[in-house]
C-alpha cells in the first residue's frame, strides 16, 4: 500500500497536468505571486477544470506539509497566527501597502518605509520579514521590500498624500477588500484573544443574545456590536466597506444565477429581508427591470441604501421599481403578495431560536407559490459524509468532497469559511450552520428544501431554495 505521501504527490502531478491542460485550452496563464493582483491573473479559473485543479493542488500541498514538517512547526502555524495578524495589523494600518505600490517592482529599502509612514526601520523590517517568509510582500534585497500578488490586495489605490490628508476615509470609495482584512485584525482580532474568557464567564454564558461576546470581554463594554461600532466613525464606515469587500470575494453574477428570476412574471415582487443597502440586488435590478424589488433593513441602513441606490440607479427608485424600506424583520411581515423572499448572509448573524422566528414571520406572509432563497454558508465536515442526494428529491444536495486522500472538505482552502464561523462567534456570539442544521430551522418554521445550488469551487457557500409546507403538513 503506498503512503500517504506518495499518493498526495500523485495527486498533485496528475491535478498540474490537469491545471496545464486546461490553461492551454483557454489561453490564460498561472499567475506570477511576484506581480499585483490584478482580477483578469484570476481568468484561469473560469475554467472549471483549472478552478478544481488549483483547489486540489493547494490542498494536497498543504496536508503534505502537514505530514512531513515537524509536528511543533505545523503547530506553530497555528499558535502564530495572532503574530501573523499582528503584523499584517501594522502593515495595513501604516499603508505600507500603498506605499511600496508608489515604489514599484524595484521595492524600497526599510528606513525609507518608515520615512513615509512614520514606524521604527528596525522594527517593521522584523514585521515584514515575518509575512515574507508566509509569501505576503516580497524581500528584494536585504532590507529592501516590494508588494507581490498576495499583499497588493491590501492596496486601496489611494496616495500616500490622500491618505496622509484624510485618514478616516482610508476605505470610503474603494474596492472594500482591504476594509475586510482591517475589520478582522482590529475588533475581530483583538475579541479573539478574550474567546476562553467569555467561554468562562458565566455572566458572559448567560447574557442576552449578542451580549457576553468574547469582543464585549476585550473591550469592557456591554452593547451589541453593531451599536459599538455605530460610536466610532472609523469602525462603522470600515465596517460598511467591508461588506462591499464581501461582495467582493464572489462571482459577479452569484445572485443572478441564485434563482429563476425569468420565471417570475412581469410586475412579481422580490423582498431582500435584511437587505442592508440592497447592493446584492442591482444585477437583478438592472437585468430584470419588470420585477418589483423592496428591500428591507432598520431605518439608519435603508436611508444609506436610499443615497446609494439614488446615485447608482436612480431611475429605479424614481420608477418604484427598487423601493428600500425600514422593516424589523421580527416583527410580522407587511407584504403578503410575494413571489420570492431573499435572505442572504442573515441567519448566520443570530441563535437558532430568532433565527426560526424570522423564518416564521416569512412563512406566515407566504401563499404556496411563494419561494425562500437562502445565500449563506452551509459548513462541510472535515470527514466523509453519507448526506448525499436521495432519490434526486433534493436537486444539489450532494456535497462536494474533495478526493481521497485529502480532507473532505478540502482542508484549509475552505478557510474563508471558518474564519467567518469564528468571526460570527467573537462578535455576535453567533454562528456558520452545517446544512443539516439549517435543514433543521427551515423545517421548525414551516419551509421545506426545493433545491440546493453551490459554488463551483467552494465547499462551503450554498444557495438553497426553499417552498412552504402546506397548512395540512404542519
Amino acid at each position: 500500500m503506498s503512503s500517504e505521501v506518495q499518493r498526495l504527490l500523485d495527486t498533485i502531478t496528475s491535478a498540474v497536468t490537469s491545471l496545464n491542460q486546461a490553461c492551454a485550452t483557454t489561453g490564460t496563464t498561472i499567475p506570477d505571486i511576484r506581480e499585483p493582483f490584478h482580477p483578469s491573473s484570476e481568468n484561469f479559473r473560469n475554467s472549471f477544470e483549472a478552478l478544481q485543479a488549483a483547489r486540489i493542488i493547494s490542498a494536497a500541498a498543504l496536508q503534505l506539509e502537514a505530514i512531513v514538517a515537524p509536528p511543533q512547526i505545523v503547530l506553530y502555524h497555528v499558535v502564530g497566527g495572532f503574530l501573523k495578524s499582528m503584523a499584517l495589523r501594522v502593515c495595513l494600518e501604516s499603508n505600507v501597502t500603498e506605499i511600496l505600490r508608489e515604489a514599484g517592482r524595484e521595492g524600497m529599502h526599510v528606513k525609507d518605509i518608515a520615512k513615509c509612514n512614520g514606524q521604527d526601520p528596525q522594527k517593521l523590517a522584523r514585521f515584514l520579514r515575518y509575512l515574507c517568509s508566509n509569501h505576503v510582500y516580497m524581500e528584494v534585497k536585504p532590507d529592501v521590500f516590494a508588494n507581490n500578488r498576495i499583499s497588493s490586495l491590501l492596496d486601496t489605490k489611494k496616495s500616500i498624500a490622500e491618505l496622509r490628508s484624510r485618514p478616516l476615509d482610508k476605505y470610503k470609495n474603494t474596492d472594500g477588500i482591504a476594509a475586510l482584512f482591517g475589520h478582522n485584525l482590529d475588533e475581530c482580532f483583538k475579541g479573539a484573544a478574550y474567546a476562553w474568557e467569555a467561554l468562562n464567564d458565566p455572566a458572559m454564558i448567560c447574557a442576552e443574545e449578542h451580549l457576553g461576546t468574547p469582543l464585549n470581554k476585550a473591550f469592557n463594554t456591554q452593547v451589541p456590536y453593531f451599536k459599538f461600532i455605530l460610536n466610532d466613525d472609523h469602525r462603522r464606515v470600515r465596517f460598511d466597506a467591508s461588506m462591499q469587500g464581501m461582495e467582493q470575494l464572489q462571482p459577479a453574477d452569484i445572485t443572478l444565477k441564485a434563482f429563476e428570476w425569468e420565471s417570475l412574471p412581469k410586475g412579481s415582487k422580490v423582498v431582500d429581508v435584511g437587505g442592508g443597502i440592497g447592493n446584492v440586488l442591482f444585477p437583478v435590478a438592472e437585468h430584470f427591470p419588470d420585477l418589483r424589488l423592496v428591500i428591507q433593513d432598520l431605518p439608519p441602513v435603508i436611508e444609506s441604501g436610499k443615497k446609494i441606490w439614488t446615485e447608482r440607479m436612480p431611475a429605479a427608485i424614481e420608477t418604484g421599481q427598487v423601493t428600500p424600506e425600514a422593516h424589523n424583520f421580527f416583527d410580522p411581515q407587511p407584504h403578503q403578495d410575494v413571489s420570492v423572499f431573499f435572505v442572504k448572509h442573515v441567519l448566520h448573524n443570530w441563535s437558532d431560536a430568532s433565527c426560526v422566528k424570522i423564518l416564521k414571520r416569512l412563512r406566515d406572509a407566504s401563499n404556496p407559490s411563494t419561494r425562500l432563497v437562502i445565500m449563506d454558508s452551509a459548513m462541510p465536515y472535515a470527514c466523509r459524509s453519507k448526506n448525499q442526494e436521495k432519490d434526486g428529491s433534493t436537486p444539489g444536495l450532494a456535497i462536494d468532497e474533495a478526493p481521497e486522500p485529502l480532507l473532505a472538505n478540502y482542508g484549509s482552502m475552505n478557510e474563508t469559511a471558518y474564519v467567518l464561523d469564528m468571526v460570527m462567534f467573537v462578535i455576535l456570539k453567533a454562528q456558520e450552520r452545517t446544512y443539516d442544521q439549517l435543514n433543521k430551522l427551515l423545517n421548525e418554521a414551516g419551509w421545506t428544501v426545493a433545491s440546493i445550488k453551490r459554488k463551483p469551487g467552494d465547499a462551503s457557500f450554498v444557495q438553497i431554495e426553499a417552498k412552504p409546507v402546506s397548512s395540512s403538513e404542519l
